[in-house]
């Protein structure tokens, strides 16, 4: 079978593998689609944040089909339709043992969710990371069509914030250079975008709403400027939730506005928990992210889906797709 190998630092190759036997207790799974993610970059510049070994397989946003179950494994049967989570107690799926950028790949029935009718295999192969999202709004408590939001970021779970906020009903600001990502901030529910890198950006957000600021402010950039404005542009009484990710870097902030404005403020990492009701959302709503989706490449050309994966300025989000995901 082919498969995507990280060989080594900065060493991605092709490869051609066997295709793995399973266990008793374990299940083969043919690929439909798999996202590439920043950390996937991470993991192949040898600084990921767990240990892990090279060669390994990366890949842990995806989609596929059941093509073989173990003799001990029920409630799954040979052509099921399934997404995966891939935190796995101490263990990454994708980082620390092998993922889903393979034709064939392994996984454990407890990992998996069966991926509900209305999904395209596309569409589940963006659940990882929406799920991010879906937490974080859920986590910022209550939001409703009561409340404006701002979102900081773009990028696939800011994206992904703007779209579960706005479906649920509340009015969304996307704080964004991009034109091409704040394009895709409005068509995913943004009703106003606005640049945070220019000057006067917090006036602009205060004249929004109303001289009220922001009932809920999501921070999805990981940019340290963008979390100290996140204080500035949130109302009193207003739920933050930071998303981002970065370490050791700062930026200056007006830490009085926590007090002052009476925030409450909360960090997530990524969505313990959630997965079934983040599709059983998905598949009520008929929420479709798929615009996110800027490149798409077949699996024989996964080379080609990593370069294009590292020029951001043109993709948000490369999907390598193996068998024609809808």
């Amino acid at each position: 079978m082919r498969a995507v190998q990280f060989q080594g630092v900065d060493t991605l190759a092709l490869a051609d593998l066997d295709v793995p036997r399973i266990g008793a207790d374990e299940i083969l799974v043919a690929l439909r689609s798999v996202g590439i993610c920043h950390s996937d970059f991470e993991l192949l510049e040898g600084r990921y944040i767990i240990p892990f070994g090279y060669p390994i397989i990366p890949g842990h946003e995806w989609s596929g089909q059941v093509a073989e179950v173990g003799q001990d494994v029920t409630g799954l049967a040979v052509g099921d339709r399934v997404l995966g989570e891939c935190v796995i107690g101490s263990e990454h799926f994708g980082f620390s043992i092998s993922g889903a950028a393979a034709e064939y790949f392994v996984a454990r029935p407890e990992w998996l969710h069966k991926v509900p009718d209305e999904l395209t295999d596309s569409q589940a192969a963006l659940v990882e990371p929406f799920s991010c999202a879906y937490f974080a709004t859920m986590r910022a408590g209550n939001v409703n069509a009561s409340d404006t939001v701002v979102v900081f970021g773009a990028g696939p779970i800011g994206l992904s914030c703007v779209a579960v906020a706005a479906t649920i009903g509340a009015r969304v600001i996307a704080a964004e250079p991009d034109k091409t990502r704040a394009d895709l901030a409005r068509q995913l529910g943004a009703e106003e975008v606005v640049d945070p890198t220019s000057d006067g950006f917090t006036d602009q957000v205060r004249e929004l709403t109303g001289g009220r600021g922001a009932d809920v402010v999501m921070e999805a950039s990981g940019q340290p400027a963008a979390m100290a404005a996140t204080l500035e542009v949130a109302g009193f009484n207003g739920r933050l939730v930071n998303i981002g990710i970065d370490v050791g870097r700062s930026a200056t902030a007006k830490l009085g506005l926590i007090q002052s404005k009476q925030l409450q403020i909360r960090g997530t990492i990524g969505s313990p928990g959630v997965w079934p009701e983040t599709l059983r959302f998905l598949a009520r709503t008929g929420l479709d992210l798929t615009p996110m989706i800027t490149g798409r490449y077949p699996l024989d050309r996964a080379p080609e889906a990593y370069a294009a994966a590292r020029r951001t300025g043109e993709n948000v989000k490369v999907h390598i797709e193996n068998g024609g995901a809808g």
